[in-house]
């Protein structure tokens, strides 16, 4: 598959990445642990089915000493052990946030507030700001049909 926009060599795509991987860096600086970043950005681009983020986090994440056995099992995370009750809230809100379209409600006030007893304020911003941001990665590469697989850790950064 071939991407239908050359999203890095187009200008004002270019821009825009350069504009929204800036948004990127404040979330990665924050106080919200990486591991449950990554977590997260894995989640959302499974749900959203964007296999081009879905490789780069999966490999960011063992890059950065993530386990296989814990990402193998994201999208079956209510089921699995291997996860934190800070985790699992996080999940449950990407999860939620991501599939805005199919609950009525949007978010539920009870997912926000498991989340809320797990993450400061701080981190709770960077939560919502991060499953945002992913969210449109993963529709900018499903858009343009981005080919997954050819990542490599570091590539962008």
């Amino acid at each position: 598959m071939e991407a239908r926009l050359d999203f890095f060599g187009n200008a004002v795509a270019a821009k825009f990445a350069r504009y929204i991987n800036s948004a990127g860096k404040v979330i990665s600086d924050s106080t919200l642990p990486a591991s449950t970043q990554e977590l997260v950005k894995l989640r959302a681009s499974q749900i959203n089915g964007c296999g081009f983020c879905t490789d780069m986090h999966f490999k960011d994440a063992v890059h950065a000493g993530e386990t296989a056995v814990r990402l193998n099992l994201v999208a079956a995370w209510r089921e699995a052990t291997v996860f934190t009750d800070a985790e699992r809230a996080a999940l449950e809100l990407t999860e939620q946030g991501t599939r805005i379209a199919d609950a009525a409600g949007g978010v539920t006030d009870e997912a926000w507030a498991d989340a809320a007893k797990y993450y400061d304020e701080d981190q709770m911003a960077a939560l919502v700001s991060l499953i945002a941001l992913i969210n449109a990665y993963n529709r900018m590469n499903v858009i343009v049909q981005q080919p997954a697989g050819d990542y490599q850790p570091g590539q962008f950064g």
